[in-house]
C-alpha cells in the first residue's frame, strides 16, 4: 500500500501529486489492470518471455553503446 505524509505547510496538490508518483513507481495500478480478468497460464508464459526478450534487448543495446564510446 503506498502511504505518504503530509509536510509542514504541504498542499493537498502537492501531496496528491507525490501519492500518484509513488502508486505509479509501485506499479499498484498496473498490478491491478492485469489482476482485473483471469490470465491462463500460457498467455502468463508468452508475457513473462516476451518481457525477458524485452530486458535482454535493452541490456545488450546498453552495452553496445558502451562499447561504440572507447
Amino acid at each position: 500500500m503506498a502511504e505518504v505524509i503530509p509536510g509542514a505547510e504541504e498542499s493537498f496538490d502537492s501531496l496528491l501529486k507525490r501519492f500518484n508518483r509513488k502508486v505509479q513507481q509501485d506499479g499498484i495500478l498496473a498490478e491491478l489492470r492485469r489482476r482485473e480478468h483471469y490470465e491462463k497460464p500460457s498467455i502468463k508464459r508468452k508475457r513473462k518471455k516476451a518481457a525477458k526478450k524485452r530486458g535482454s534487448a535493452r541490456s545488450t543495446r546498453t552495452f553496445r553503446r558502451a562499447a561504440n564510446t572507447r
